[in-house]
């Protein structure tokens, strides 16, 4: 293959810059029965994702909500500033306190087996597991 023939792209992004004339003709297109917003952009050159963007945006209720939700966030402190670290899908649960054993089960078809161990003897279940399993 000759690199020659090879069209690299230019260096740095280029973003597009649409009127908001065009980004109109893009939703209503959009929003006509049996057409699909992939299809639409696909025709003009664009990402689906940017005119699924545009089609969001034009909606009067989606521009009310992301105004409520901006105010809403502006107005709540964060949880930074009340001290607290919170992770998304993480919820921190009260425990009644330490468990006094250490409970394992063993399944082995139909058959269970429980054991218990004490937590002060928590080195010696290791070790015993360790052995066990060797």
């Amino acid at each position: 293959m000759d690199a020659s023939t090879i069209n690299l792209p230019t260096a740095g992004r280029r973003r597009g810059r649409y009127s908001e004339t065009f980004k109109a003709e893009i939703v209503a297109a959009c929003k006509a029965p049996g057409v699909s917003t992939a299809a639409v952009a696909l025709a003009n050159g664009l990402n689906a994702n940017l005119v699924r963007r545009w089609v969001l945006e034009s909606d009067p209720a989606h521009k009310r909500a992301t105004r409520a939700a901006s105010l809403l966030a502006m107005s709540a402190p964060s949880p930074q500033a009340q001290g607290t670290s919170v992770s998304p899908g993480f919820v921190p649960l009260a425990l009644d306190g330490p468990s006094a054993d250490i409970r394992i089960e063993l399944r082995q078809g139909d058959q269970l087996i429980t054991v218990y161990w004490p937590m002060a003897a928590a080195a010696q279940c290791l070790s015993a597991l360790q052995d066990w399993l060797r």
